[in-house]
């Protein structure tokens, strides 16, 4: 008899085993270059979504950054200009997230 779990299962299987909601971060360093940059960036993402955690559907998530955090702009690899920025953008992307609104 097959099983109802494994490779020969024709049953949808999720790909974690455990409930709730997971969340992971990537910040490549061609984005931003400076290791301590790119841990205050991952250091803000797990914060902000703390908050969001809760309406976030039962899944694995993760934040990608996707564009440069110019080193011009933001010359403190952990000035509290740098993590308003952030911060900001993680908000308004959580947000779009909880409520089903995806961008183009």
């Amino acid at each position: 008899m097959p099983s109802s779990t494994g490779p020969e299962s024709t049953r949808p299987q999720a790909l974690f085993g455990v409930e709730g909601v997971w969340l992971g971060a990537m910040v490549p360093k061609r984005w931003a270059k400076r290791a301590v940059t790119r841990n205050t960036i991952k250091r803000q993402i797990y914060q902000v979504s703390q908050a969001f955690e809760p309406r976030f559907p039962q899944a694995a998530h993760v934040v990608r950054l996707r564009s440069v955090f110019d080193r011009k702009l933001f010359i403190s690899a952990t000035s509290d200009q740098l993590k308003q920025a952030v911060r900001s953008e993680l908000e308004q992307l959580f947000g779009r997230a909880v409520t089903g609104v995806t961008s183009a």
